[in-house]
């Protein structure tokens, strides 16, 4: 079982202010599965890419508008952060603990 395994609380911190989550990650050798859940509904992980402690994903949202997150990420321990891209709203920075 890889560290990123699991269910993570989350917090993305966007131009549109604080975005509360739910990360749950599963790994298969280095491929990477899992859901969002947060306030505009679940959106499965999907291209998703293992390499040590390094994760990599991205997320299309449908609502409030067609978009692709794409995020990087590091897990230390019980702590997960990194970067997000926003499509054409520039970056964001997450992070989260093992619920």
């Amino acid at each position: 079982m890889s560290s990123a395994d699991g269910t993570w609380k989350t917090t993305m911190n966007t131009p549109m202010g604080k975005q509360e989550g739910t990360l749950t990650l599963k790994t298969e050798g280095d491929s990477l599965t899992g859901k969002l859940a947060g306030p505009q509904g679940e959106i499965d992980v999907a291209d998703g890419k293992v390499d040590g402690d390094k994760l990599s994903w991205k997320a299309n949202l449908t609502s409030p508008m067609p978009m692709t997150l794409e995020f990087d990420a590091t897990v230390a321990g019980d702590e997960i952060s990194g970067n997000v891209k926003l499509g054409a709203f520039g970056n964001a920075t997450f992070s989260g603990t093992r619920a």
